[in-house]
């Protein structure tokens, strides 16, 4: 039997789910498009996980970070739930323990974490401008007419300094489009963009924050080498991108579960392979009991709530007796 940890990241974009074995090596690991569907792609990379690693394997831990832990947490038993900024940063350490200074942008997000002697100090997020994110990316690349795979590579290839204004996504979008009319070639403006973006990351997230060597750049833009080389230059230092760079947050969650299952000697509340077959309907509702409207999160599998959250007071996350 080979004993695995699990940890899932449900972002708004991906899904990950990955295992590793006691020692924090990675045995498996499944990134994909949430394509609308994340419970669906959450049950699709397990059912993955099960017939790559092999069905003789015994689940100890399970961990879940992302926007939609909890929902994931629910629906396959998790043992610990917990934010991106701890899921991250744990990763990180395992891997480059000397870390200062961690870059995180994905598709509908980004994070930039500070780490003093392994421990988060400092942090702030981005989950609102789009200037600073993937998904900004993807929508040039379409825009462009280049595939988002060739997007790093063709920037590299650019040897004329375009600036593009990066405060916003639409003046963005409007001085490409300018530079695109002055004659200025695809790989030139996008690596104009690929600064922009740092610029605008560095400056809104890093803003007050002191911001020290060694740098590691993780999330889905790390595939992105025009990005590497902007943050590269607007820190005029090395940046390291990890191995897994695109999965860092289910590392983390899978390194915590393990954590908790061996400080707490306690068994894994882990549903198993065969609950996957399980029904499980979200829904959701504004409370009205008081003035802070709470909208709360409620699932259902065979007519049954089995969890509810999002209320501040806890009237109905606390009337459930949760099912793990």
């Amino acid at each position: 039997m080979k004993d695995v940890y699990i940890g899932v990241d449900v972002g708004s974009v991906s899904i990950n789910v990955v295992a590793i074995d006691g020692s924090n090596e990675l045995l498996y690991k499944y990134y994909s498009r949430t394509n609308g569907q994340p419970l669906e792609m959450i049950k699709h990379g397990l059912n993955s996980l099960k017939n790559e690693v092999g069905s003789d394997i015994n689940v100890l831990g399970v961990g879940t970070t992302g926007s939609g832990r909890q929902l994931a947490g629910v629906m396959i038993g998790a043992d610990i739930v917990k934010n991106e900024i701890t899921a991250h940063a744990v990763a990180t350490t395992n891997e480059h323990p000397d870390v200062h200074t961690i870059f995180e942008i994905g598709g509908q997000d980004s994070k930039i974490i500070v780490i003093k002697d392994q421990m988060v100090v400092d942090f702030a997020m981005n989950t609102v401008c789009a200037a600073g994110t993937g998904s900004f990316l993807d929508h040039q690349s379409e825009r462009l007419k280049v595939p988002i795979e060739q997007f790093g590579d063709l920037a590299l290839t650019s040897d004329v300094n375009v600036r593009i204004a990066g405060r916003c996504t639409v003046f963005a979008e409007s001085d490409m489009i300018a530079k695109q009319q002055y004659g200025f070639s695809k790989p030139d403006i996008i690596m104009g963009l690929c600064r922009a973006l740092v610029r605008n990351y560095i400056n809104n997230l890093g803003r007050g924050k002191k911001l020290n060597p060694p740098y590691v750049f993780q999330g889905g833009v790390a595939a992105n080498k025009g990005i590497i080389k902007a943050f590269q230059e607007e820190v005029k230092s090395a940046v390291f991108v990890p191995k897994h760079f695109n999965v860092m947050g289910a590392i983390g969650a899978a390194i915590l579960s393990k954590e908790y299952i061996e400080k707490n000697d306690v068994k894994t509340k882990f549903r198993g392979f065969s609950s996957l077959k399980t029904n499980f309907v979200p829904s959701s509702f504004t409370c009205n009991g008081c003035s802070n409207n709470c909208e709360v999160i409620k699932v259902e599998s065979n007519g049954q709530i089995i969890a509810m959250w999002g209320d501040r007071c806890g009237k109905w996350s606390q009337s459930v007796c949760y099912v793990g």
